[in-house]
């Protein structure tokens, strides 16, 4: 038995109140059915800037009444700091766990937009690590980003190893690291964060100019649209399913204290390319009875992009227990189904 699957087990023998940030949106919605799948107690704190009510929708079908009872949605924004507190108070629940997905993520939104990403990813960060103090909550995961590897040309991403970062989002998620630090340092508060690497699965948002490149390129392939490579396609990537990322929350709020105040690579510890990808999404539309008869279209390199990307998750597999359970063609050949159903009929 896995060690997951034995928190699993305890979870639901023992279940805990958890928080999650950010509930309605990606990350955030899988963490939630996933949490409620196992019977847990679970408050969700969204403002809907980037997430939707619809993904909630489908969580509630996904699991049973008695279950979703267990839920409680709080309405509320992260950069106000009376709605974080609310958020920790509902029915006088003294929340064990706050799983911190809330953010404006995206590298090129920041290079557009960087006041309102700073105010969201900082502001709102250091308003969650205070009330989650305040609240004495036995351990706070939050979302940090391999972003902040930077311009550190080792690979693989080793946690200790980072570089200067090359956008604003970066920063952002660096400062985050550094506050968690300084509180565990400073009040005792156990933080601990998950570098994300190209999270991708079911309920990720195809829509919007800041769509990440799998539901993007999905979304133009089902709809047989022009599809748009930056630069020679030859960028490279560690795609990691959503599924493992949850699997990494989970691991990381209920570990033993060896594991606790790190940070962890989330991902794959593997790379695929952009040329790759292309052709595992047409290999998973083609099996879903999906043809796309148009030729990718390479375009310049995006500001801000790192040309290659690979995480080193040995230190999360011998602190955490994490083991992956999906490499990138079986996540997108799980994921494929959701989104056909998804972009031919969105209101489902």
């Amino acid at each position: 038995m896995s060690k997951y699957d034995e928190i699993k087990k305890e979870l639901k023998q023992t279940p805990k109140v958890w928080l999650v940030t950010g509930v309605a949106g990606f990350i955030g919605s899988n963490l939630l059915e996933t949490l409620l799948l196992l019977n847990q107690r679970v408050i969700g704190l969204d403002n809907f800037a980037t997430g939707h009510q619809h993904n909630l929708d489908e969580v509630q079908s996904e699991v049973s009444t008695e279950q979703w009872l267990n839920f409680s949605f709080v309405k509320g924004d992260i950069r106000n700091f009376e709605d974080c507190q609310r958020a920790l108070t509902v029915d006088n629940l003294a929340v064990d766990y706050i799983l911190h997905q809330a953010a404006l993520g995206s590298v090129p939104r920041s290079i557009a937009d960087p006041i309102l990403t700073n105010s969201t990813n900082i502001t709102g960060f250091l308003n969650m690590l205070t009330a989650a103090k305040d609240a004495k909550v036995a351990t706070f995961v939050y979302a940090a980003s391999s972003s902040t590897y930077g311009d550190h040309p080792a690979l693989p991403k080793v946690e200790d190893n980072i570089g200067k970062p090359l956008s604003p989002y970066a920063v952002t998620k660096y400062v985050n690291e550094l506050y968690a630090d300084v509180f565990n340092k400073t009040y005792g508060l156990n933080a601990t964060g998950l570098r994300y690497f190209n999270v991708f699965g079911k309920r990720q948002d195809p829509d919007g100019a800041y769509a990440a490149v799998i539901p993007k390129w999905t979304a133009a392939m089902i709809e047989n649209q022009d599809l748009f490579i930056n630069g020679d396609g030859e960028t490279s990537r560690d795609f990691c399913f959503v599924e493992n990322a949850v699997q990494a929350n989970i691991l990381a709020a209920t570990a033993a204290d060896k594991g606790k105040n790190q940070v962890f690579n989330v991902a794959l510890g593997d790379r695929t390319s952009l040329n790759e990808l292309y052709a595992s999404l047409a290999t998973a539309l083609s099996s879903n009875d999906v043809s796309y008869t148009k030729k990718a279209i390479y375009r310049e390199f995006r500001a801000g992009d790192v040309r290659h990307s690979q995480a080193d998750i040995t230190k999360a597999k011998e602190l955490l227990g994490f083991q992956p359970e999906y490499r990138i063609q079986q996540g997108i050949d799980k994921a494929m189904p959701w989104y056909i159903k998804f972009l031919t009929n969105p209101n489902n």
